[in-house]
């Protein structure tokens, strides 16, 4: 009866490991596959959804007036690839498929529209530049029938959102004729639960490094627990804080947690992984230290707070 239990988990296991990447509720547009290109990363700050202004050139060559879009924008394929979607006003949606071929050191963007749908769909080729834009190509003549090129760029792309430009350029890219821009705006969204425990935990190191041991205690939930090595277990804020407290003359210079695993269940979450940091002492020595840990968070109202705290140092 073992054997059929056995090959039960390696299916599931297997069928997770195709899958564990793919849009889910703790990450609602993807992840990156680890094993994929470096490049898969290129598109990892246009991930999600943004607001944006599309504004298209008149065949008179002036602009018409701007309107309304939405551009999502999502891991597929198990994290090997990207997928995006404009959602416009008019009804006139588009996509495309991105994929980084490593054997031509390319991406290749293959767009689709519903006002104009195909059998065969457009192709175009490009990669990340040095100066943080993204720009693709596709052959192109102008309407007098010069040889050039359909240009796509990404560009003044950060975390509030980017900016795309659609220009006919000639074979030299001396000759240039913007046709369409899009300025993009990040969308406001609510932070996941484990947007708000990655936080928590920057804010847990950054009290520690300037010796704020209330806003550190305060982290932590009223029936908050800490287990460090060698002594009892620590309960209430009162003693956590008192544990946590710094003696005269001794400073944390810097503190950094790097989460492995953060799963949530419910209102409660586990959290394993890493921590290190370093001391100066009272004989203004620097010390440095590192550690591993497993954190038990609950949720109080929208807020997450450290339930049960257990670290030991490593060598």
């Amino acid at each position: 009866m073992k054997y059929p239990l056995i090959l039960f988990l390696c299916l599931s296991l297997s069928a997770y490991s195709q899958t564990e990447n793919e849009p889910s509720t703790d990450f609602p547009y993807g992840k990156a596959h680890p094993d994929a290109p470096k490049q898969i990363k290129d598109f990892q700050p246009l991930i999600g959804s943004c607001n944006c202004k599309s504004t298209a050139r008149n065949k008179d060559g002036s602009w018409a007036e701007s309107q309304n879009m939405v551009w999502n924008w999502k891991y597929i394929m198990n994290g090997n690839a990207v997928q995006d979607e404009t959602l416009k006003e008019d009804g006139a949606h588009s996509g495309s498929i991105r994929q980084y071929i490593a054997d031509s050191s390319k991406w290749y963007v293959h767009y689709y529209s519903s006002k104009n749908p195909t059998t065969t769909l457009s192709t175009w080729e490009g990669n990340k530049t040095e100066d943080n834009k993204i720009v693709l190509y596709r052959k192109q003549k102008a309407p007098n029938g010069m040889e050039g090129f359909y240009r796509l760029t990404f560009y003044d792309i950060n975390s509030s959102g980017y900016k795309w430009i659609g220009e006919w350029v000639d074979k030299t890219e001396k000759t240039v004729y913007p046709t369409w821009k899009i300025e993009c705006k990040r969308a406001d969204k609510t932070k996941s639960d484990i947007d708000i425990i990655k936080e928590n935990t920057i804010a847990f190191s950054k009290a520690y490094m300037e010796g704020d041991i209330d806003a550190l205690a305060n982290k932590y939930t009223d029936d908050g627990k800490i287990f460090p090595n060698n002594i009892n277990i620590i309960s209430s804020k009162e003693s956590i804080k008192k544990y946590w407290m710094l003696p005269e003359g001794v400073k944390i210079i810097s503190h950094k947690v790097t989460p492995t695993e953060i799963k949530v269940e419910g209102n409660y979450a586990y959290d394993y992984g890493y921590y290190e940091g370093k001391t100066r002492t009272q004989e203004n020595e620097e010390v440095s230290w590192k550690g591993k840990y497993v954190i038990v968070w609950k949720k109080t109202g929208d807020d997450w707070k450290i339930f049960l705290d257990i670290w030991n140092k490593v060598n």
